[in-house]
């Protein structure tokens, strides 16, 4: 009984002096970002190459890979989302994907509370499944360790890239700017609209190059509404009327919009009003 007792101590004691911190072999990491009005968000484990052969290793052709190590991928979109002509709802998936030496299947399953690539696989589970060509490989450029990026981001979609090693895939996804803020446009508008939603939604037609016409009576009506319109609300104006093709009163409002920015000491807007001055001049 004696012996049981000590060994029990002893026991407790290396439990309690033991607990010695390692870093993970693939640590966590998350990416959130805003695609236009849309948010998505990305949680994965990121494991590296440590000189080992990746794809056709590591990884098998032809199996389906958990898409990095530990727990699964996962990713959620706050909005309903397009990928290669399919719509995906809001919500959280898991990622996995299908890597073969030309190509990739990416797929979303609904099941996200997992731990790699699970026994009971369901193909009903499966989401959404495409095929796309791997990118070919730079000269002496390797990822080190499993990279999960967002580039090209546009108001209305942007490539999802994974990339590993020599190999990089890269997925498109659309999301619903358009329709969102064009539902909000039409709903404020038809109310009680302040100069800034005027503003805003004449800078938006704008940037999405759409109705500049409407773009420049409601860019026109703000500026007049406005109590002391700011010089970068007056290049927005002059932008505008130059998208409509009036460039001598682009040219006089940005001529103001360049005064004020010199009074304010914004040298970014000096340049910018001064070239386009001089690109609109020469189109009169």
């Amino acid at each position: 009984m004696r012996s049981i007792f000590f060994t029990i101590l002893f026991l407790s004691s290396y439990f309690n002096y033991s607990q010695i911190k390692t870093p993970r072999v693939s640590p966590a990491s998350a990416i959130e970002q805003m695609v236009g009005l849309t948010e998505i968000e990305v949680e994965y484990s990121r494991p590296s190459k440590r000189g080992r052969d990746i794809f056709g290793n590591v990884v098998p052709y032809g199996k389906i890979w958990r898409t990095g190590a530990d727990n699964c991928t996962t990713i959620s979109f706050s909005t309903d989302v397009v990928i290669d002509s399919q719509t995906i709802q809001s919500g959280k998936y898991s990622i996995f994907s299908i890597p073969n030496k030309e190509s990739w299947d990416v797929i979303l399953y609904s099941d996200t509370d997992l731990w790699g690539v699970p026994r009971d696989w369901d193909e009903d589970k499966i989401v959404f499944k495409s095929t796309y060509k791997t990118n070919k490989p730079i000269v002496n450029s390797i990822d080190e360790t499993f990279t999960i990026s967002f580039l090209n981001i546009t108001n209305n979609d942007v490539d999802m890239r994974f990339s590993w090693d020599y190999v990089s895939v890269s997925v498109n996804i659309v999301v619903p700017t358009k329709k969102i803020v064009s539902e909000n446009i039409k709903q404020v508008m038809s109310g009680s609209p302040s100069p800034s939603d005027y503003y805003s939604a004449a800078v938006y037609y704008k940037q999405e190059n759409t109705n500049l016409d409407k773009a420049l009576i409601w860019i026109n009506k703000a500026i007049d509404l406005f109590e002391n319109p700011r010089f970068y609300q007056l290049r927005q104006q002059s932008l505008i009327m130059a998208a409509n093709k009036k460039y001598s009163d682009a040219i006089v409002v940005a001529n103001e919009s360049l005064r004020l920015s010199i009074e304010a000491d914004n040298k970014d807007y000096v340049k910018m009003n001064k070239e386009s001055i001089s690109q609109w001049k020469n189109k009169l």
